[in-house]
């Protein structure tokens, strides 16, 4: 079958039960604790929690509805049957084109969760060949759905017996578990020095690179494999990171292959069901901590470094140019420029370009266009890329890819996977990044990675045995 094969995801979708139970419920005290319990209690063998703008807490759990999709094939599975098709080097548009299809006449719009690999980049902007042969694009049409707002909690599920399971759940008290350990503060510090010296090098040699016309800036980033025994609690860990990060987006989830606890700085976008896009690049970093007095001094310094605001500048100059790529003319504007946002642990420079779609684009086409994140990737972005090939150690898989929500009406929520805590496997690591540009240096550079490590490395909490 081909990439365009409709009436294989039509035939896929009238597979997929609607969500047809919901109730709504008084709302909970602790969205985010309620949610990591709902992880933690395994109702699927996946599953994601998403937290959306506005403190807004999704959970959806069931595994008998997904999309996965590679450099050449994609695959679709639901009430025990499976689907496949070619993919003819575009996984994103087969990915699209089933989605779309679960769009049925009648019935209200459904909720994906999923994640796309940072591999992706190189079908869309560089060396397909480089892509890889693993899994790019994962979604999940989930079973049930749990929503936590300020005022109430709506719970929506395929059936009676998926609403009482979460049901129950909502109505037990929490539990007082705690995990085994968590690092201290010289053992975390160790975790983050960890293979700084081969970074160092690596920023050297782009900066070689850049001085040479190659390229004008790359996110070079650093993988810190955390040892295997013992492992990491990645509800536990969630938990603890949310209570002191501040992120533009967190979540927790088990799904294709990947475990992930994040705390994304930034969206690659955000687009409403009205067809308004926004993407909010990041680029540009000074340290956080408890004294107002130097948080204020370095802010200042932020806000009048040549290189980092070069870094911003660039990271905003091509942001608009891929908006605009699928944005309806004249609708393109930097509604922020150079704002300054705390993250946890770090404060960056911020800015925001919004814009309206085209009325012959949809959501994954702004996706094909503004992915990966500027910001984790470089100017030019097919260079960056090449340069990221030559410089880094093996592949990226989750990091500088997307976790994201959205809906067959058109809606969707990307964050850019950036300050999270990753498994695979039996491996587990962290991983972070700075942008390099002419000016850079091997020791800030450096610097800036153990900054950003900050905002996870502290709150690993391990399973007990």
């Amino acid at each position: 079958m081909s990439t365009g094969s409709r009436k294989t995801w039509e035939a896929w979708a009238r597979s997929v039960p609607p969500l047809a139970c919901a109730s709504t419920r008084e709302p909970c005290h602790d969205p985010a604790a309620t949610a990591t319990r709902l992880a933690q209690a395994r109702l699927a063998d996946q599953y994601m929690v998403y937290e959306a703008q506005g403190g807004v807490w999704h959970f959806a759990a069931g595994s008998a509805e997904s999309v996965t999709a590679n450099a050449t094939g994609i695959t679709a599975q639901a009430a025990g049957r499976t689907w496949t098709s070619r993919t003819d080097g575009k996984p994103l548009t087969a990915f699209a084109t089933a989605l779309s299809a679960r769009r049925v006449a009648g019935e209200e719009a459904r909720h994906f969760y999923g994640w796309a690999a940072f591999e992706l980049a190189h079908l869309l902007h560089a060396d397909p060949a480089a892509a890889g042969d693993q899994p790019l694009l994962r979604a999940l049409i989930p079973a049930v759905e749990v929503t936590l707002t300020r005022d109430r909690t709506v719970v929506r599920a395929v059936d009676e017996a998926w609403a009482r399971k979460v049901a129950d759940l909502l109505a037990e008290p929490p539990a007082q578990g705690t995990a085994a350990d968590e690092p201290t503060p010289e053992r975390t510090e160790g975790v983050i020095a960890a293979g700084t010296a081969a970074y160092g090098r690596a920023v050297s040699r782009t900066v070689g690179d850049i001085r040479a016309g190659l390229l004008e800036k790359a996110v070079v980033s650093r993988k810190v494999p955390l040892p295997a025994e013992p492992r990491p609690d990645f509800p536990a860990t969630y938990l603890a990171g949310r209570r002191a990060n501040t992120p533009a987006r967190s979540y927790l989830l088990d799904l294709g292959g990947y475990r992930a606890a994040g705390f994304s700085p930034e969206t690659v976008l955000e687009i409403g069901e009205d067809g308004r896009v926004s993407t909010q690049p990041l680029a540009g970093t000074r340290a956080l901590g408890p004294d107002p007095a130097e948080n204020e001094r370095r802010r200042a310094e932020l806000l009048s470094d040549p290189k980092e605001i070069h870094e911003h500048a660039v990271s905003v100059r091509l942001a608009w140019d891929e908006m605009a790529a699928v944005c309806r003319p004249g609708s393109v504007v930097v509604e922020e420029f150079m704002a300054v946002r705390p993250r946890g642990p770090v404060q960056h420079l911020a800015s925001r370009v919004t814009g309206r779609l085209r009325p012959d684009a949809g959501p994954w086409d702004a996706f094909a266009s503004l992915f990966p994140a500027i910001t984790a990737t470089g100017v030019s972005k097919r260079a960056a890329l090449q340069a990221l090939a030559r410089h880094e150690e093996g592949p990226r898989g989750l990091y500088g890819g997307a976790v994201f929500r959205g809906n067959t009406d058109g809606a969707l929520d990307a964050a850019l996977v950036l300050r999270t805590l990753i498994g695979a496997g039996n491996e587990a690591w962290l991983r972070a990044g700075a942008g390099v540009t002419a000016q850079s240096s091997p020791e800030r550079e450096i610097e800036e990675t153990c900054e950003k490590l900050r905002s996870v490395a502290p709150y690993l909490r391990f399973a007990e045995d």
